[in-house]
Order: C-alpha cells, then structure tokens, then sequence
C-alpha cells in the first residue's frame, strides 16, 4: 500500500471526520476474510498494516504442540524456538506467509472498506442532522411521484412524502418548492429515511410557532390542536401574560399571521380559541363559531352538554358534524350539542334569548 493511500486516509480523517485507526482495523479485518478465501481457508492469521508506511503483512498464527497434527494451524516447540527461543508449549507463534501478489488484493479490499465507511460516515452524520428535526418543518424540492409517494429534496437526502399524507385535492409539480413536516426519522440498512406529512396536525403546530413571536418567545402557548386537513382547524391557546392576547397574537396585524398560514394550507379555515381551565368556558369557546348559551358539564362520563340558540344548531354542529367533532377533538370532551327547544322539551330548560356565554375566539376563512 503506497504512502499516497496513508496521506488519503489522513486527509479523510479531517474532512469526513472519520477515525483513522478505526479504517484500519477495518482494512485489516477485511484482509483476513481476502486472504483465507483466496489462499488457505483453514489458517488462523493476522493481518498487520504499518501506520506510517502502508506496508501490510500477513501473519500465521500457529499453536506450539509436541507433535504436529495439522501444519496450518500447529508448529513444533523446535521451530517455534527458532522465531523466538522463549516460546513454550502452548504458546501461540507467528510465521510470516504474506503472499507475492497480495498487494492487489490488499488495494482492492482497501478500497472497498473505506468506500463503504465513508457511506457509513456520510448516513450518519444526515440521520444525526435530520433525527433533530423530527417534528419540525422542512422545505425542499418535489423530485418525482410514483403510485404512492412523492419524493422530496431535501439537500443531503430524499424524504419520502405518502400520497395518503397530502392534503385533499393537493398535487405538487416536479421541481416544486413544498414545505412538510417531519413525521419519522429512521436509519435503516439503506441509510436513513425521512417520512414527512401536509396533513398532520403539527404541521399547524409548527407554522404558528415560526409564524407568531410570542409562541415562539414562551409567552402564548399552544395548548391543543384538532385538525381535519385541507377544511377545517382548531387551535387553543393561552398566554402567560395577562396582558397579552393569545388569539389577537396568533391572528396578528389586520389578520397577515393567521392568513400567511391559511395560504400555506391552501385556504384550509382555522378558529384559533382561548384556553380554559374552566371546562364550560374551554367548550364553549371550541365550538366557535357558534354561539353557546350553556354549558353542562358530567364529570364521571367526561362529556359536556352544550345548550345553544335554534338558530345556531347547524353552525354548531357544523357540515357532516365537523365543528363538534374537531370541539371534541381540542379539548378531549365527548359533546352533545342541543337547540334551546330541545333543551327545554327533554330536560325542561327555562327558554332565554338573552343569556349567551361569553366567548374569546376567532374563524379564519
């Protein structure tokens, strides 16, 4: 092995980061698996690659017996007192046996092990870049699509995006600029794979953390989010400043916050709403846009009775039943939502046109 081979290993210890003692013994260890299956497979040896020079030997390895059963593996106490004459029975003695021409085999397993570490080297240093960005939001290059994934370009590495992952009705363009969020991280047998997702609840999570400074300060806090991709979100937030307006920060100025998300999303509606501890004020506020009267709540079965004007029932409800189902979803409480006419037929609820809850919310269309 020439000495421009050591000045390359060292040159990769600096660039890839790559220990240089651990791509010899890896050389090494592969050379032995060379030499026995192309010379004698019944020999124990050891490989030495010299450090400095690159000069490599092959050792034979031999027990020091009385008698001599098997000359690959065993030698006389007479000839092994002749490598070193205080060898003893036992004892374990090296002869030199490396072959004329196993210098070509040597560049070539050398070859292949430090282009198999390099790989190795590079896989882990994206898994180590990218296994920190799981939940978290990349930007990158839509590459291709097949039945059932689109490629993504992300730099370094290609993210694998579901179709079933997509919001409905999108379809990107090759090339196409796409922002997603990072579902999984994994390294595999074949490097690692990065999942990613538009449908995904964080990914409404995210865009408001890098879209509003006071999340992103500590001060609002996103409490829970419910989100049925591509029609309808909602989102709970609470500040820890009683000064500061969790839903005026996440709507912002004239709405840009709110609606530089709502574009990202493709017109997806969001009701951003005020979290409570008080369970009747939480629901009432998640049922935004809808007016609520009252709220009746059963601890044991976790489920709220939300009482609302006759003429706010199929707002409440919302189409197919999607604003109660997402209310449910935020805030983690079955809810049965009933007309003030129903209220006052099954339970005998006083009618009232005036007592509407107070509600901190806002829809974005």
């Amino acid at each position: 092995m020439s000495m421009e081979f050591i000045e390359a290993m060292n040159e990769l210890e600096r660039e890839k980061g790559i220990s240089k003692d651990v791509l010899f013994e890896a050389i090494e260890a592969a050379l032995i698996s060379s030499y026995k299956r192309n010379f004698n497979a019944a020999q124990n040896v050891r490989v030495d690659m010299n450090r400095n020079t690159g000069v490599i030997k092959v050792f034979a390895r031999k027990l020091i017996v009385e008698e001599v059963l098997d000359a690959r593996t065993e030698i006389s106490l007479l000839a092994a007192r002749e490598i070193n004459p205080h060898f003893q029975l036992e004892d374990i003695a090296e002869q030199e046996v490396t072959p004329r021409d196993f210098g070509r085999i040597a560049a070539q397993t050398a070859k292949q092990v430090v282009t198999q570490r390099i790989r190795e080297a590079e896989r882990g240093l994206i898994y180590n870049a990218f296994i920190d960005k799981e939940d978290d939001i990349v930007t990158g290059l839509v590459q291709r699509q097949d039945m059932r994934n689109i490629y993504v370009d992300l730099g370094k590495i290609e993210a694998v995006l579901p179709l079933s992952e997509l919001m409905p009705g999108e379809k990107f363009k090759q090339s196409e600029r796409i922002k997603a969020y990072i579902t999984k991280v994994e390294n595999t047998t074949k490097g690692p794979q990065i999942m990613l997702s538009r449908s995904h609840p964080g990914l409404l999570k995210r865009l408001f953390e890098l879209e509003v400074p006071e999340i992103f300060d500590g001060v609002v806090e996103i409490r829970s989010v419910a989100r049925e991709a591509g029609f309808r979100s909602k989102i709970a937030v609470f500040s820890r400043n009683p000064e500061v307006d969790p839903v005026g920060s996440c709507v912002g100025p004239r709405g840009t916050r709110v609606q530089t998300i709502v574009t990202e999303l493709r017109g997806e509606k969001i009701d951003i709403v005020r979290y409570s501890e008080l369970v009747q004020e939480y629901v009432a506020n998640a049922l935004s846009p809808s007016k609520v009267l009252e709220v009746q709540v059963f601890e044991a079965e976790k489920m709220a009775r939300v009482i609302v004007p006759d003429y706010q029932l199929s707002l409440a409800i919302g189409i197919k039943g999607q604003n109660a189902r997402l209310a449910a979803k935020l805030t983690g409480w079955k809810i049965d939502i009933k007309s003030e006419t129903q209220a006052e037929q099954e339970y005998g609820r006083p009618r009232s046109s005036n007592d509407e809850m107070h509600q901190d919310s806002v829809s974005i269309d």
